[in-house]
């Protein structure tokens, strides 16, 4: 009796750890002590099922609201939205890198015989275009044509290079799409290396087609320059192209510009091209803290048709940074003096998840033909050449080569306008994948221009100005033409504007939203999420101890289900069996004090044998024994050896 107590009393100690005995003994816990607004409702009210099933939907409607705004929340938030943030800035800096060109390119010595033959060429094609004659007009082939040498560079031979008469101009009709009607256009033909491919690059605008049939065959003329020669060697010096150079009022010097050629633009210098050397620090805006310049705008050694227009090339750009003429930049008018304003943006882009840019180029596919820091323009220009040496077999004159690879002359490759101008067409249309490829800088600067001019020098102040450069730089002109050009370039503002990507929806401000959005519907907290989370996990530790203990117990009503015995039915539950000492003498069978023996055959069959006929019937739930197994009533089972 005390040891049942003593058993009673450890059941009673509370455990490590304990679980509910159903469900609804979880759940009714769950919504009395939760933290969570309208689940007590629940169970506080489930006499009546009016209100148990109003706030079960009206906790379900919640439910559903609460998780359709995470939905519309994470689908903003994966969609990765920035915001642009701007902020002023007005501290010294640096001033930005000025990129100017004559726009007069040279006829160099080694190529000059092909310009004189592309320059008669389009006189017969002008003249058989319009009729009309530009011999002593436009080209001045025995005026005044300046040459540049290039033979002392070493024993180069004459090119075998001969110009192309396939490439003529033409004029041809068109049917315009929009009106119906025929329209004339002028352009010339290009075919493939088979000649079963053919097309006509034409313009609606004869000079638009003559400047690029011009230029085309100028390509082809300018390839058989080597590459080893350094043209910007050989052109003039810069005191030739720039009169007067100042900066904050102090005189520029030699180790302040670059020179290089364009092949279009011609001599080209750029000035503060690092943009490391503290002379070029802006500490004052205005007119007279920038930079002023006097500039020779002739054109004596002009190429005509390959650039059309008189004067200089003027690009405001960044530090390290190739400067692209052809597509930025403005024009400086001879005989006029150009004051221009510029005031610095600069843009920082996220990159990431939120957008495809670059830091320094490192990660772009793409490799840089050009030794200055990575730009759009580069890598696409980089990129477009690539391909061309792949695919057309040489490279475009006006970029870079790739190592191992040669600019195309229609001699050698007379298929290359073919595949240059479709490829070209490809890029423009975005077609190729070089703009997938090259992404933006994650950041950079970007100069807003504003210009002004005036006339200069004017009619009272001419004689003198001219005097003053003859007698200081040499300057020699007599004529009445306007030949030079003052241009101004400043800061108007010291402060800059800084734009900045940021995102829209960032990790905190998510879960602020998450939380508010939680708070609204349920007006409950973060540690309310953690009690829904506990609810989870002990529904899913009770099923799984449900299931084992279903399992467990079928598992032992089948161990504990007694054996078949033939002609004999025992029932184990109902009866208890003890084990008896053997019967007297060599007889294997056992007496029953209830009078029936239970023997066992040497084919272990058990078998009755009643003792006698006076035998009276054993009791409803009789012990039975069987030799070297006691079975218990309530079910147990034991072994003994049998002695």
């Amino acid at each position: 009796m005390e040891q049942e107590v003593a058993r009673e009393e450890e059941e009673r100690k509370e455990g490590l750890i304990e679980f509910y005995d159903s469900f609804k003994d979880m759940f009714e816990f769950f919504c009395k002590n939760t933290t969570i607004h309208g689940t007590i409702r629940l169970v506080c009210s489930d006499s009546n099922k009016m209100k148990t099933a109003f706030w079960t939907l009206l906790l379900l409607a919640s439910f559903g609201m609460l998780y359709w705004q995470f939905a519309l929340m994470f689908s903003q938030y994966w969609a990765y939205p920035v915001v642009l943030t701007m902020s002023m800035h007005s501290e010294p800096k640096m001033f930005p890198a000025i990129t100017i060109c004559n726009l007069d390119p040279y006829r160099f010595e080694l190529v000059s015989e092909h310009l004189v033959q592309l320059d008669r060429m389009a006189e017969e094609s002008i003249a058989f275009l319009y009729g009309i004659n530009t011999t002593a007009s436009l080209f001045h082939m025995n005026e005044n044509i300046h040459m540049r040498d290039l033979s002392s560079t070493g024993n180069l031979s004459r090119s075998s290079f001969k110009l192309s008469q396939n490439f003529s101009l033409l004029r041809t009709t068109e049917l315009n799409n929009k009106t119906g009607k025929r329209q004339s256009r002028v352009g010339f033909r290009l075919c493939n290396a088979t000649g079963g491919n053919c097309f006509y690059k034409t313009y609606s605008s004869g000079m638009d087609a003559i400047l690029e049939w011009y230029r085309f065959h100028y390509m082809n003329i300018m390839s058989q320059l080597p590459v080893i020669i350094n043209i910007s060697d050989h052109e003039e010096q810069i005191e030739d192209m720039v009169y007067s150079c100042q900066y904050d009022g102090e005189p520029c010097r030699p180790s302040d510009y670059v020179h290089f050629h364009h092949p279009v633009f011609g001599s080209c210098y750029t000035f503060n091209s690092k943009g490391t050397d503290s002379f070029w620090t802006a500490t004052k805006p205005g007119i007279p803290y920038g930079l002023s310049l006097i500039l020779r705008a002739e054109q004596k050694d002009h190429i005509p048709l390959l650039s059309t227009v008189a004067g200089v090339k003027v690009m405001i750009h960044n530090h390290n940074q190739t400067p692209f003429l052809e597509h930025e930049g403005f024009d400086i008018r001879p005989g006029i003096a150009t004051t221009i304003g510029i005031q610095q943006d600069e843009v920082n882009r996220l990159g990431g998840n939120y957008g495809k840019c670059t830091t320094d180029g490192s990660d772009v596919n793409v490799k840089l033909l050009y030794n200055n820091s990575y730009t759009l323009q580069a890598c696409l220009h980089s990129c477009f050449q690539h391909i061309m040496v792949r695919k057309c077999g040489c490279g475009y004159y006006y970029y870079p080569l790739p190592p191992g690879a040669e600019y195309c002359n229609y001699n050698k490759q007379p298929a290359w306008g073919h595949c240059f101008y479709q490829l070209y067409n490809r890029l423009r249309n975005h077609h190729l994948n070089c703009f997938d490829q090259c992404p933006k800088p994650c950041r950079e600067s970007l100069y807003k221009v504003s210009a002004g001019t005036a006339k200069w020098p004017s009619a009272k102040s001419q004689d003198w100005v001219r005097q003053a450069l003859r007698h200081q730089n040499g300057y020699n002109s007599t004529s009445n033409r306007k030949d030079i050009a003052k241009v101004t370039i400043f800061y108007k503002q010291l402060y800059y504007q800084s734009v900045n990507e940021s995102p829209l929806l960032s990790d905190n401000l998510l879960l602020s939203s998450m939380g508010s959005q939680w708070s609204l519907w349920f007006g409950s907290s973060v540690l309310s999420v953690v009690e829904m989370f506990e609810l989870l996990i002990d529904t899913l530790v009770l099923s799984l101890l449900f299931c084992y203990q279903r399992v467990w117990s079928r598992k032992t009503l089948e161990v504990a289900r007694t054996p078949s015995i033939p002609n004999m039915s025992l029932t184990l539950e109902n009866y208890r069996v003890v084990q008896e000492e053997a019967g007297k003498g060599a007889d294997p069978a056992h007496a029953h004090p209830s009078g029936v023996t239970i023997a066992m055959d040497s084919n272990s069959d058990l078998h009755l044998h009643p003792l006698s006929s006076k035998v009276q019937m054993p009791e409803s739930h009789p012990d039975v024994v069987l030799n070297g197994f006691r079975y218990m009533k309530d079910g147990s089972l034991e072994t003994e050896l049998n002695h």
